[in-house]
């Protein structure tokens, strides 16, 4: 019996539709342009959102005028803009890691950001703070790539222990380099690990 009734509603349900076939060009016609409207509102979302990426850049004589929580929150943008998944992390019990980043090639960034009101003028950054780095980027942040930036200098002394110890420096030059948009800084530094699985952020 029930497949009966079954039968005659599917029947009845085909016959209406046969009579008023316009109903399912109009149900057609409106699901389209809803699907197509969706698509059209992702595709410029997304779109908008590269714009906005690829439109960061910055003077140095803009790092400059920041303080240093601003300039950590620039370092991760920039590392956005070039397509990583980064967040700051700088403050109290930051283990000397201020931002934290994945790369498109799934590379681990640790980066300590190190502003100086002076820029160049003021202090350089020394061995002590590459010494914090190295002893948290790789066992506490997972690091494939420990880096320490500043827009300022760093010490003779850091220079070549940050070689030995395969921390990179980035200092005044090459920040206003890679803020200007030239290249991403994983182009602009030697010595970067190759490319491995990409992964999200933990």
């Amino acid at each position: 019996m029930a497949a009966v009734i079954t039968t005659s509603l599917v029947a009845t349900a085909v016959q209406w539709l046969l009579a008023h076939w316009w109903v399912m060009v109009m149900v057609g016609v409106l699901a389209a342009g809803a699907g197509g409207l969706w698509s059209q509102q992702v595709r410029q979302r997304t779109e908008w959102a590269r714009v906005r990426a690829q439109a960061l850049r910055m003077r140095i004589a803009e790092i400059d005028a920041l303080d240093h929580r601003a300039f950590e929150f620039a370092v991760r943008d920039l590392m956005r803009r070039d397509g990583c998944q980064a967040e700051r992390i700088g403050g109290a019990g930051d283990d000397a890691c201020d931002v934290r980043a994945v790369d498109p090639a799934g590379r681990v960034w640790a980066i300590q950001c190190k502003h100086k009101r002076d820029g160049e003028r003021g202090s350089a950054v020394g061995v002590g703070v590459l010494q914090q780095v190295n002893g948290t980027a790789w066992q506490v942040h997972g690091a494939d790539v420990a880096v320490v930036l500043t827009n300022g200098r760093f010490s003779s002394k850091a220079i070549p222990w940050g070689w030995q110890h395969r921390i990179h420096l980035v200092n005044r030059r090459l920040l206003s380099e890679w803020a200007a948009g030239s290249s991403p800084l994983w182009d602009l530094l030697d010595r970067i690990p190759p490319p491995r699985r990409p992964t999200a952020l933990s």
